[in-house]
């Protein structure tokens, strides 16, 4: 069956992430053709990059990143939670990402972002690093608004038709982390 990690994006004070994340896993539970896991990075307690050799080697050295990605290597896909700071994803979820790279490889990724314009701008940060990642993001997409899916921009309250949203887009997930199954059990 497949795995997908259901990943909390803000370390925040106050983040809204959680919440948001909690509400796809809801969603996610109705579903019987995959397995999901809530992964929060704010767990993980992951430093700046701090490790001496880029990623793509491997050579992880660090107690905090060996624990990060014997996490992430598990999966199959992943549903990314993020919030929009600035016209893009936030610093910790980018970083927790570039502290890994085989462990991303050959997987599949959707992406729930929430802003004042949905979390747009966040999620096509994102496609671009999954790209460089070889992780193969969906169309479908979830974007909530501070204006209508959060009561007072604070409470998260989405609204009825997001439902159909989340459906779509982990159908896209499983269905393509599956389909890249054979690049994952084949070695490079």
């Amino acid at each position: 069956m497949v795995k997908v990690a259901v990943i909390v994006g803000s370390t925040r004070p106050g983040r809204k992430a959680l919440d948001v994340a909690r509400w796809v896993m809801e969603t996610a539970s109705q579903r019987t053709d995959a397995s999901f896991e809530l992964v929060d990075i704010q767990d993980f307690k992951l430093p700046l990059l701090d490790e001496p050799v880029p990623p793509s080697m491997g050579q992880y050295s660090k107690p905090h990143t060996i624990a990060w990605a014997e996490k992430i290597a598990q999966y199959d896909g992943f549903v990314f939670v993020t919030p929009e700071y600035n016209h893009g994803t936030s610093g910790a979820l980018k970083n927790a990402i570039d502290f890994l790279y085989k462990e991303w490889n050959n997987k599949a990724a959707g992406f729930v972002g929430y802003g004042s314009a949905g979390g747009a701008r966040a999620i096509e940060s994102l496609r671009l690093v999954m790209g460089e990642l070889m992780v193969a993001d969906v169309r479908a997409q979830v974007m909530l608004s501070l204006f209508t899916d959060f009561e007072k921009m604070t409470v998260f309250k989405p609204a009825a038709h997001q439902i159909k949203s989340v459906d779509a887009m982990l159908e896209q997930v499983v269905a393509w982390s599956g389909a890249l199954a054979p690049l994952r059990e084949s070695p490079r």
